[in-house]
């Protein structure tokens, strides 16, 4: 296990890890973050200058339709300040879920407070396990090839900008051919502060034939504190690779959240994704999962429990490529109160890609007379001998007028069970 002191990069942190100005709303520009790169630094700032060209969506925009978009407005929130010892060590406390482990790494307001460092037997056989501000200098030919290099073609493009341009930390895992690690990585992010921001990254690659687990918990300190969370995963899944991703989203009960998801996956290789949403007033999730060879398949699966006054929106794009390719998206929704869930997911079967097998089911679950559920399937297929579905279905639990049990009782056990 490795303590890390914070980083000494932020514009908000002297050398010695104090508070050098008072805390900077996020839309008052990019950081100037010392140590990084100064091609990184370009990036950031073109990027912010695409931020601010790209125009706030409506509920007018397809992409947007039925969401909430007042619940994103961005003006009250600030960059994160430098923790506390006390702070830090409740943290480390909270951030304990899996027993066995072949690496960990915690993030808190976008800082890194510590890393639990993967084998010395996985490191001699090239497995790279770093913060993402370090793996751009130490690995800039991998890191720029792979690095948000799918463009966000699902109506969050404005704020994958703002992410490309304030992103400071993040997780860089390298998995490289024929290698297995048996053990999950594990990765939190932690909301501290009221109206306090994180941009948290992941950039996952797989090499051929390896085959790798990571589970990524996004959480707050203050479980009714406001803020914002914008986030991005660049998932490359190799030649033959196995790779099996594991969000639980539990941010506070007045978070606004954003999850920007790519996975690429080339020919024999497989990626898993399954993403609980539990926390946040409004979280929106979006997933490209793109098959550039044959033999791919994707599997994505969901899960939402949204209550009082949430809203999940989730749009997804299972885009076939190359021929005989297989994907199947399963996304269950439980509604309680005036919740509310979008779902939005278009299958896409590009030209030459024939014998596709591409299957999409969306179940809504409604406890309460109030929730509400959309739901948009879609299929553009550009080519033949293909098999391709879509079914999106909302039901209630149960008749109001049956059984003694209560409603909310009713509720409860389906739910947990």
């Amino acid at each position: 296990m490795v303590g890390l002191e914070p980083p000494q990069f932020s514009m908000t942190r002297s050398e010695t890890g104090t508070i050098e100005t008072p805390r900077k709303g996020i839309l008052s520009g990019p950081a100037v973050w010392r140590g990084l790169p100064d091609w990184f630094s370009d990036q950031q700032g073109a990027a912010w200058q695409k931020f601010e060209s790209i125009p706030r969506p409506t509920r007018k925009d397809q992409a947007w339709r039925f969401a909430n978009v007042g619940l994103l407005d961005l003006t009250p929130f600030k960059y994160g300040e430098t923790l506390t010892e006390e702070e830090r060590t409740a943290i480390l406390k909270r951030s304990r879920v899996l027993d066995e482990v072949a690496g960990r790494m915690i993030f808190a307001g976008d800082q890194l407070i510590e890393r639990d460092v993967i084998s010395d037997q996985l490191k001699k056989r090239g497995v790279i396990f770093q913060p993402l501000e370090r793996a751009m200098v130490e690995h800039t030919e991998l890191f720029r090839k792979h690095f948000m290099s799918q463009p966000a073609t699902l109506g969050s493009a404005k704020f994958a900008a703002l992410h490309q341009a304030l992103v400071s930390s993040g997780t860089f895992l390298y998995v490289p051919r024929g290698v297995e690690i048996e053990s999950p990585i594990e990765i939190f992010h932690w909301l501290d502060g009221e109206n306090a921001s994180v941009f948290p990254h992941l950039l996952l690659v797989t090499d051929e034939l390896a085959k790798v687990t990571v589970i990524e918990h996004f959480r707050s300190v203050n479980e009714h504190a406001p803020g914002f969370a914008c986030g991005v995963n660049d998932l490359v899944a190799g030649p033959g690779a196995k790779v099996t991703y594991v969000c639980a989203q539990n941010w506070s009960d007045n978070a606004a959240a954003l999850q920007i998801n790519s996975t690429v996956v080339d020919h024999d290789a497989s990626a898993t994704s399954l993403n609980l949403h539990l926390g946040s007033r409004y979280s929106r999730f979006e997933s490209l999962s793109r098959l550039i060879g044959e033999g791919g398949r994707s599997d994505l699966l969901a899960v939402a429990v949204a209550k009082h006054q949430q809203e999940f929106d989730a749009r997804t794009l299972q885009d076939h490529v190359s021929p005989h390719t297989a994907s199947d998206l399963l996304y269950k929704n439980a509604l309680d109160d005036r919740a509310r869930t979008i779902f939005g997911g278009l299958i896409r079967v590009e030209r030459h890609a024939h014998f596709t097998d591409a299957y999409q089911k969306v179940r809504n679950l409604l406890l309460s007379d109030d929730a509400e559920a959309n739901s948009m399937p879609g299929l553009e297929i550009l080519a033949d001998n293909v098999r391709c579905t879509h079914n999106a279905s909302s039901s209630p639990a149960f008749s109001t007028k049956s059984s003694s049990a209560s409603i909310t009782q009713r509720s409860q056990r389906i739910c947990i069970g």
